[in-house]
């Protein structure tokens, strides 16, 4: 049986649209906030800040499509299944079903992606955002240079036709998937192996493998078209970028400034770790969290 990080939290499985279930898991009472996490990780990422969260909090936590235990659709001939507009979509169904239409959201990598669209497409959902980690998906590929293509491999990588990617990470996904963690996190120990086993179980599916890519392909077509039809709107709500001062974001970027460019009220600082925040450095994630959500 899979170990469980969110004792306490209640289990819940929301259609979110015909064929696509959204596993999610919520506990306290309190201002409602989603938590969004990224790849390779499920909503178990959450395990040392949704249950701080919750005193005080209606905290849900969902597992995006593909990933995890929620539903894997195929992508479509556009990748559209995965479009990050579609996974917001989910994210707003869930708060719905759970009785929430207005929210704070709370995003980690692709996560991150997810509320940027979701703050986009549903304004008046989104009480405040916070990304962690990331700069936007548009800017990513307007700036990739060798060094970003580097580091960020598996971007151009997982946008292979498939079943190419498929079938490599497949061969053998334990290396692939410990490898990704470790070279991503400079706070070693930081997910441990019963952590890491759960990430494993879940990468250990095919099909959990195909919608990773899946999700990819879309960041580079689909979602970069519905970032250039919105590329005049600016978020309305305000937005907190918190990211690794080691990691290769805060390497490359003025990540405030960038944010800036997609917000009107931006505001966040960098924490001394890698990509995995909450893994890493989850007391300084939960001070910010608490200065900023409401």
């Amino acid at each position: 049986m899979a170990a469980d990080f969110l004792p306490g939290f209640a289990h819940h499985r929301i259609e979110t649209a015909p064929g696509v279930v959204i596993h999610a898991r919520s506990a306290g009472s309190g201002p409602p906030v989603l938590l969004l996490h990224g790849h390779p990780q499920t909503l178990s990422t959450w395990l040392h800040v949704a249950p701080r969260l919750a005193q005080g909090r209606r905290v849900v936590a969902m597992d995006l499509r593909g990933y995890g235990d929620s539903g894997k659709p195929e992508g479509g001939e556009r990748h559209e299944a995965y479009a990050k507009r579609a996974m917001a979509a989910d994210a707003v169904a869930v708060m719905r079903a759970l009785g929430h239409d207005r929210f704070a959201v709370v995003g980690h990598d692709r996560g991150g992606r997810v509320a940027h669209r979701l703050a986009l497409d549903h304004p008046r959902a989104v009480e405040r955002i916070v990304v962690m980690d990331i700069a936007p998906t548009a800017t990513v590929y307007a700036r990739t240079d060798k060094n970003l293509a580097t580091s960020y491999f598996w971007w151009f990588f997982f946008i292979q036709p498939a079943p190419l990617p498929e079938k490599l990470i497949g061969a053998d996904p334990e290396y692939f998937l410990r490898h990704h963690i470790e070279n991503q996190s400079k706070t070693p120990g930081s997910t441990p192996p019963d952590l890491f086993a759960e990430y494993l179980r879940c990468y250990s599916d095919p099909a959990c493998r195909h919608a990773i890519c899946e999700d990819y392909r879309a960041a580079a077509g689909i979602d970069l078209d519905h970032d250039a039809a919105d590329s005049d709107k600016r978020i309305a709500a305000p937005l907190l970028a918190l990211w690794g001062a080691r990691g290769v974001v805060g390497r490359t970027y003025d990540v405030l400034e960038v944010w800036r460019e997609k917000a009107e009220h931006v505001s966040g600082r960098a924490l001394d770790c890698g990509h995995n925040l909450q893994e890493e450095r989850p007391d300084d994630v939960m001070a910010e969290l608490m200065r900023f959500l409401p």
